[in-house]
């Protein structure tokens, strides 16, 4: 054997750090984390993750989830190993005692022996017979409080061990990982539970008569930009269709919960004033004022209609307010597509609570499909938002012909950047032609009870202010 080169402790950490701090993904991490450590501090290694929280150890489930080699030739064997080691521990091994002491174990001999007294008989013991270690070091992961996991470091007959310098290395290796572990695990957590509270709020949307709506969300790729998009498409008791898309300054936890606030009093307001889009924002900055809700959010309001006349001429009106919101855009049933401008695009929710707000409308031919979107759909780092609209246009253009569900899918692969770096919210409005039954890639009627199938001839009277 021979003498390893001293590990040089501040690079090893450094890079560490930075590798694991590129990545909100656990997996992802430990795979990096077993490469950083092999050769700089031994010849192969596994890493291994506690699956719970619970601190007695008969509680405890153990996964090996990263495992390297510097020889490339012997990775499988190192890959089997670590696929068969928890399951072939005794109750008491090596592992176990760094995981439960949150000391570091190190046996700088007679690996092979050490290990087959911690492994019942079976194929993991002929793997280390195999591998021939003839050191091993299991540091644990601790952070906060609580054990995340274990390094287990091997070296073989052509390496030392670890000296006492090497394993200070790797205690401050395993501290500094076990942070940037725990900080990707928060974070997965706090986004799973942004985005489980934000699905149960988008619910499935109406679909009366032969109006077909299709909804679509995709949370950014980033965990601590989960927050404030939400769609939403219901019915007031007249029998008009409401679609709404909104977006709340803020990507966080904090933010899905304004956004909720924000959704549920307009959705109230909606269907008690059976109000018009620009009335319908005017009440909701009103409310967000009284209720001191300190948000702001830009939103869109969209209220289909259709008169008897209109109906018999294949016609639906669309009237819509927007607060700063990107445009709604319509594609014809001849292929072209226009941006809705409105008369008065209006202040974001929350800015300028007692601006009055204009309606804008437009006369859609049935076969007609309307799209309400957040920015995360158009916006992103190497475009400009004049760009994304453009793209979007173009998008309708080439893709409108498609089934409703099947364009939303296509507009979400293909536009944003890559993983996505906002959230995106989306709401597809077809207006199929009465004249013919509703198409079959259309689905059943999704009306709820009380209300007409359609709306009424004339609008309902909207309540005083």
């Amino acid at each position: 054997m021979h003498e390893p080169a001293q590990p040089d402790r501040e690079r090893i950490v450094s890079e560490v750090l930075t590798q694991l701090a590129e990545t909100l993904d656990v997996e992802v991490a430990v795979a990096r984390l077993a490469r950083l450590l092999v050769p700089a501090l031994a010849d192969w290694c596994v890493v291994t993750l506690v699956e719970d929280d619970e601190s007695r150890a008969r509680h405890r489930r153990l996964r090996d989830v990263g495992a390297w080699h510097r020889d490339q030739a012997l990775q499988d064997l190192v890959t089997e190993y670590a696929a068969e080691r928890i399951a072939a521990l005794e109750q008491s091994s090596i592992l176990m005692s760094a995981i439960d002491s949150g000391e570091v174990v190190h046996q700088a001999t007679g690996a092979v022996p050490a290990l087959d007294r911690v492994l019942k008989p079976g194929r993991a013991r002929d793997l280390v017979e195999q591998l021939d270690p003839t050191s091993v070091t299991v540091a644990p992961l601790m952070s906060r409080g609580r054990t995340l996991g274990a390094l287990t470091l091997f070296t073989g007959p052509d390496r030392d061990g670890l000296d006492p310098a090497g394993v200070a290395t790797l205690v401050e290796v395993a501290r500094s990982a076990a942070l940037a572990l725990d900080n990707a695990r928060l974070f997965r957590r706090q986004r799973d539970v942004a985005l489980t509270f934000q699905q149960t709020l988008l619910t499935s949307p109406v679909e009366p008569d032969h109006v077909e709506v299709a909804v679509r969300y995709r949370p950014a790729a980033e965990a601590e930009r989960v927050g404030g998009d939400w769609y939403d498409a219901f019915m007031q008791p007249d029998g008009a269709t409401v679609v709404v898309i909104g977006d709340v300054v803020g990507h966080d936890i904090a933010a899905a919960a304004q956004m909720s606030q924000l959704r549920s009093m307009l959705r109230g307001i909606a269907v008690v004033t059976q109000a018009s889009p620009a009335r319908l924002l005017e009440h909701l900055d009103a409310a967000a004022r009284t209720l001191q809700v300190t948000t702001m959010a830009t939103v869109v309001v969209a209220r289909i209609e259709q008169t008897e006349d209109e109906r018999r001429r294949g016609l639906t009106r669309v009237r819509w307010a927007s607060a700063g919101h990107p445009p709604p855009m319509a594609r014809h049933p001849d292929g072209t597509v226009v941006a809705l401008s409105s008369l008065g695009p209006g202040p974001l929710i929350g800015l300028v609570p007692d601006r009055a707000r204009t309606d804008s409308e437009v006369v859609l031919d049935r076969g007609s499909t309307v799209l309400l979107y957040t920015d995360g759909l158009i916006e992103r780092r190497d475009r400009s938002l004049r760009d994304g609209l453009l793209e979007l246009q173009a998008a309708l253009e080439k893709h409108g012909h498609l089934d409703l569900d099947e364009l939303c899918d296509t507009l979400v692969e293909e536009l944003p950047a890559g993983p996505g770096e906002d959230d995106i919210a989306l709401v597809g409005v077809r207006l199929h032609r009465q004249d013919e039954p509703r198409p079959a890639a259309a689905g059943p009627n999704r009306t709820p009870p009380g209300v007409p199938p359609r709306p009424a001839d004339e609008p309902a009277p909207e309540l005083p202010a």
